[in-house]
């Protein structure tokens, strides 16, 4: 504005505009309805006999979002788990870094600039893509049902390709000519050997006679 002293001008052009709030992101922990116990209480026995508001208070009404990654960490677990006391197969492995992941995909929605956590989830990646391709080769029904149950989509990994330069092929080509040189070294080294250990086994022999 031409009336406006410079002073306020110049603030008026360092201005920051302002940000827009961003909307709500939708996370895989909400299909938990906020009545059900915590993962250290729901199988006690004695939680069928306690008053109400200490149930609430061990709900998943007023937990912390570490105790409702238990759960559903647990319930992911209890889709793909061969028996009651299977806890170290692919398969669980498999659910226990899908619920972390998928826990850290929101976490960088909201805070895209956290390269910490950034590479933990492609870490978490590319581990769980290892163990998919191993059942994908061991037993294809399992991995599928793995896959279903989990709702994810094995994506195999790219073929490494290398982008051919002069000096790369120089190189190789060295590296091939003294790996050649040092087989004949090698070999005739091992062929002395052997005529050694002939001559020596023909002398014992004829010392016998």
């Amino acid at each position: 504005h031409p009336g406006c002293s410079p002073v306020l001008q110049a603030a008026r052009g360092y201005a920051r505009p302002v940000t827009k709030k961003r909307k709500d992101i939708p996370s895989h922990l909400d299909d938990l309805p906020p009545t059900m116990l915590k993962k250290d209480y729901a199988n006690l026995p004695i939680m069928n006999s306690v008053d109400d508001v200490v149930k609430r208070l061990l709900s998943l009404e007023m937990a912390s979002q570490r105790e409702k990654l238990k759960v559903k960490t647990q319930q992911l677990v209890e889709k793909v788990r061969r028996s009651p006391h299977d806890n170290g197969s692919f398969e669980v492995q498999v659910a226990i870094l899908t619920a972390k992941i998928r826990t850290l995909e929101e976490h960088l929605q909201r805070h895209p600039k956290d390269k910490r956590n950034r590479r933990f989830m492609l870490m978490g990646l590319d581990r769980r893509r290892k163990m998919l391709g191993y059942l994908r080769r061991v037993n294809y029904s399992t991995f599928e049902n793995t896959c279903k149950e989990l709702g994810i989509q094995y994506s195999p990994p790219q073929p490494y390709t290398r982008r051919l330069t002069k000096r790369w092929m120089v190189k190789k080509a060295l590296c091939i000519k003294v790996f050649q040189e040092k087989q004949k070294l090698q070999a005739a080294e091992r062929l002395k050997k052997r005529r050694e250990w002939q001559a020596t086994a023909r002398a014992a022999r004829e010392q016998q006679e």
